[in-house]
């Protein structure tokens, strides 16, 4: 998990978001050529499950790894970011399964239990909170780790919108962890100390 850490910017732009629209590419092409409809519908939760577990494995190498660099003085929660990340992963697994369930109701004549939708919604708002929360912790140990000292929202909350809009903060964030996380420097480090 760590390689993602030190992939560059454009790697893991390339994972989180070229590897989406190449694999768009491919089920539209698929859809072309065997001219069945729902054909698509198979193949976008496999798509899904990749970038969910793309994303998400950043966030936990992310996460997991700052947190071990964090100064004495830094409280953080470590258990509750698991949690936190853990809950999204499952409802969108979840969600994936069920997607591939209601498109095989689409193609019969079986009409769908609507209300598994009550349920739907507050798992979802809760799942967008736990992200949330993953957002808050990588943020804040990111600022921490970077000033080895406890941070305040206001100290960052340019990271914090930069990891939310991801597309477009994975070029300003990434090299900054790629900085934290580079072995050489780590290595010419140590060979100093001694």
């Amino acid at each position: 998990m760590k390689k993602f850490l030190t992939l560059k910017h454009w790697q893991l732009f390339g994972l989180l978001m070229g590897l989406p629209i190449v694999f768009q590419l491919i089920t539209i092409g698929s859809l072309i050529s065997s001219h069945d409809p729902t054909a698509m519908f198979y193949f976008f939760p496999i798509m899904m499950i990749l970038v969910i577990g793309f994303f998400f494995g950043w966030f936990y190498a992310l996460g997991t790894n700052l947190y071990k660099k964090l100064p004495q003085t830094a409280t953080m929660n470590l258990t509750r970011f698991k949690i936190s990340l853990l809950i999204p992963v499952i409802y969108l697994l979840l969600i994936s399964v069920f997607m591939v369930g209601m498109f095989s109701y689409i193609s019969s004549d079986v009409k769908p239990n609507l209300a598994i939708f009550a349920l739907i919604v507050p798992l979802h708002l809760f799942s967008i909170f736990c992200i949330f929360y993953c957002l808050y912790f990588n943020a804040k140990a990111l600022k921490t780790v970077e000033w080895q000292k406890p941070v305040t929202f206001s100290d960052f909350a340019g990271e914090f919108f930069l990891i939310w809009f991801f597309p477009v903060g994975i070029w300003i964030i990434q090299p900054r962890i790629n900085k934290l996380f580079d072995t050489n420097i780590d290595n010419n480090n140590q060979t100093l100390d001694l």
